[in-house]
């Protein structure tokens, strides 16, 4: 092999060594999908849990299943991101009423 060729070869396995240490695994889902599960379990509390945080969480679960953790993170990080902002209008709205409310 020439010179070009082993300098490739290391290049595309060190590539893959990286890509594989980079990979999600099932621990990282699993954290992920609780942190938006308990997200959304405050807004619920709240009385103010979103339908799409629901298809979000689904999501996450129907990836994790198939194994493919990085889109499952991808969808439960969604998820979180989703309730949180539900978190922020619930709570916005419980005062911000007042300011609409004709005198």
């Amino acid at each position: 092999m020439s010179m070009i060729g082993n300098a490739a070869f290391a290049a595309l396995l060190l590539t893959s060594a990286a890509t594989q240490a980079l990979a999600a695994s099932e621990a990282d889902f699993k954290a992920a999908y609780e942190a938006a599960k308990t997200a959304d379990n405050r807004a619920a509390a709240l009385h103010n849990r979103w339908t799409t945080t629901e298809v979000a969480l689904t999501a996450a679960k129907t990836a994790a299943a198939a194994g493919d953790f990085d889109a499952a993170i991808a969808a439960a990080k969604d998820a979180e991101a989703l309730a949180k902002a539900s978190i922020f209008q619930a709570t916005r709205e419980k005062e911000r009423w007042k300011d609409a409310e004709i005198r």
